[in-house]
């Protein structure tokens, strides 16, 4: 539904996690039984869910450990990790510095050039332990890390950017060819970020195997008021995963639609699948992890900016190992810990044995769900009144 908000100009109203609920279903199943599992490509993955390229939330011990429990770490080859040989050094400066100068210290440690012998040392690193490795680059180096990550062994690749088009208008530099990079690729790529059904569809084209869905809702992202851009996670996972289904009966071919950011509990993983999600990446959730190399802080990944930085360096705290945040058991009451239970319980209790059975559960509009009855837990700051 659109609504006029000025003279000829129309808006249309779109919805976050905060605004809606799931409805249970008249049948219910054992969570136990229900699969959550994840393709990308060759690759099955028993969870659906991804951690974000975020250098204070994956490193390459936390990449290892992540894909040990069943899910999929992206690590971040235009960070700290490819900068520096000794990253440990460098991320204790950035958790330590003073507030009112961690901006300032980042953009400085960022200025140090990428050392392309590096990308190949993080991903055998990864390697080493893990039978799957993903790593994430800007637009403007797709093209040479691939290369160099795919040589290295890479099992994913992700090209990711704070919007992503298969049009991109320049005069001073020549645009990517998207299509060209994915059809030389010997590996799956996922591309990001986007909002839009139109989008999507055209990044589908492009022969990847994801879309990150997402623009600015991330904890430590800015974007939104620094540039004021951006859709509602709700909404937009769904006018993508709209746009998953008509390329699917259009060509036969199915990509991954991956709802990126915005999400603070499990019950917002939750009602990302149930809006049409396949999987779901997230930065804080992981970055309270004991095996995060953030100790407890992250920044978002435009941050680093030396003209324009759209994101903030965050403090989260730690609550428990990796293993303990996706498999648990949970320590805290307040839906961060033990989500892939918590996804598996709420599929359970609509009835739904797969993945794609969720995504036809049925939502409404109610924004205050999350407060209604709720008066004494937000009083006394406990469970959802924290």
């Amino acid at each position: 539904m659109t609504f006029f908000i000025g003279h000829k100009k129309e808006a249309r109203r779109s919805y976050g996690f905060d605004e809606v609920a799931i409805v249970p279903g008249t049948v219910t199943m054992n969570p136990e039984e229900v699969d959550i599992s994840l393709k990308i490509g060759p690759h099955k993955f028993k969870l659906p869910f991804l951690a974000s390229a975020m250098d204070g939330a994956v490193s390459p011990k936390l990449a290892v450990a992540f894909n040990k429990c069943g899910g999929l770490a992206v690590l971040n080859l235009d960070g700290i990790y490819t900068r520096y040989e000794n990253y440990e050094e460098v991320l204790n400066d950035v958790v330590s510095a003073p507030l009112e100068k961690s901006t300032e210290i980042i953009q400085k440690i960022y200025k140090e050039p990428i050392k392309e012998k590096l990308i190949a040392q993080r991903i055998k690193e990864m390697k080493q332990g893990s039978s799957v490795s993903a790593v994430s680059c800007i637009p403007n180096n797709a093209e040479r890390y691939l290369k160099i990550a795919q040589e290295a062994g890479a099992n994913v690749f992700v090209i990711q950017a704070t919007i992503l088009t298969v049009k991109h208008i320049a005069k001073k530099y020549k645009p990517i060819d998207l299509p060209k990079i994915v059809k030389k690729a010997k590996i799956p790529l996922i591309l990001g970020n986007c909002v839009s059904y139109d989008a999507a569809l055209e990044l589908m084209d492009t022969g990847c195997s994801g879309i990150l869905v997402g623009i600015g809702p991330g904890s430590a992202c800015t974007t939104r008021g620094v540039l004021g851009i951006g859709v509602p996670q709700v909404t937009a996972t769904i006018d993508c995963a709209q746009a998953r289904d008509y390329y699917y009966k259009q060509t036969g071919r199915y990509v991954n639609i991956i709802t990126d950011g915005g999400m603070n509990t499990s019950g917002d993983i939750c009602k990302a699948f149930a809006s049409g999600a396949d999987a779901i990446m997230l930065g804080s959730a992981f970055a309270r992890a004991k095996e995060a190399p953030g100790k407890g802080y992250h920044w978002g990944m435009a941050m680093p900016h030396q003209n324009l930085p759209r994101g903030t360096r965050i403090h989260v705290g730690t609550t428990g190992s990796i293993k303990e945040i996706l498999l648990g058991p949970a320590t805290v009451d307040d839906g961060t810990m033990n989500i892939g239970a918590a996804l598996r319980t709420c599929m359970g209790n609509v009835g739904a044995g797969t993945i794609k059975e969720f995504q036809l559960t049925k939502m409404i509009i109610a924004p205050d769900i999350k407060s209604e009855g709720k008066i004494l837990q937000k009083t006394q700051k406990v469970g959802m009144g924290k």
